[in-house]
């Protein structure tokens, strides 16, 4: 295992820490922010990347999405023919269309839970698509997650992930970090927020930062054992071999999967030399 190769274990970490503790986010309509220079994200142009995709698709594959979404125009379980069209569009890893998707059923049915999912959806496309395409899917990951805190503004993952997404897609970072300084004056155990703070210290470079909070998520979720492979990565950009090889250590008296035990136990004797 190269010295860069656990960072990339961290990296895919992220993304799939990203999944199972989707962050929430929505601006209100009238007041998103400006995104970086080389986003023009108007709500036309997710039509483009959908138009894209369906572009791509070979001819059975259209046929199929064709039936479908005829289906859909006729049945009386929307909230069924929705997920047929969403899990079509999984099966081909286009996360984006299926995002839309999942807004188009938010809009259909009004509901909080599927305004999150939407957000949450667009908020991990970010990561599989171009970057001149990423500032379309932040756009609307803060439509998505505000529309979910206007049928609730108590839902805490909501804000936090509004918060995120200010921090990640928009020209205003610390709008976003504020935010979730705000909310943990009130909610400082929630796992999703610490592990955001810990995302963001550890992009930027802050490794002490980093260390901390990925230490407080340990205190608050002991079985998130990923933790430790970020601990590792941490103490190993600071220069701290002896708590890197620790914290390796002890993720591989917790993880199950042999191939994994073997490669951290391979970059541990590297290390150890």
């Amino acid at each position: 295992m190269s010295k860069t190769q656990i960072s990339v274990i961290v990296g895919s970490i992220v993304v799939i820490v990203l999944l199972l503790f989707a962050n929430t986010k929505l601006p209100k309509k009238e007041g998103l922010p400006p995104m970086s220079d080389h986003a023009g994200a108007k709500s036309a142009d997710i039509n483009t990347l959908i138009e894209g995709a369906k572009s791509a698709l070979n001819a059975a594959q259209k046929l199929n999405f064709e039936k479908l979404e005829e289906a859909l125009k006729t049945s009386p379980d929307k909230k069924r023919s929705f997920e047929n069209i969403i899990d079509q569009w999984d099966s081909l890893r286009q996360p984006a269309v299926a995002a839309f998707y999942m807004e188009q059923a938010a809009i259909a049915s009004s509901s909080e839970k599927t305004w999150k999912e939407a957000g949450d959806r667009y908020y991990t496309a970010t990561r599989f698509v171009k970057e001149e395409e990423k500032p379309i899917l932040y756009n609307k990951a803060l439509e998505c997650f505000q529309k979910t805190l206007d049928l609730n503004p108590n839902n805490v993952e909501a804000k936090i992930s509004l918060a995120s997404c200010y921090v990640e897609g928009t020209a205003d970072p610390m709008k976003g970090i504020t935010m979730l300084r705000e909310i943990e004056k009130t909610d400082s155990n929630n796992v999703n927020l610490q592990l955001n703070f810990a995302f963001f210290s550890e992009k930027s470079g802050q490794w002490d930062r980093a260390i901390a909070r990925f230490k407080k998520v340990l205190k608050i979720k002991p079985d998130f054992i990923e933790a430790y492979l970020h601990l590792a990565d941490a103490y190993e950009q600071k220069g701290d071999k002896v708590k890197a090889i620790e914290s390796l250590e002890k993720y591989i008296t917790l993880v199950d999967d042999i191939t994994i035990k073997t490669e951290i136990q391979n970059y541990i004797n590297k290390l150890k030399k």
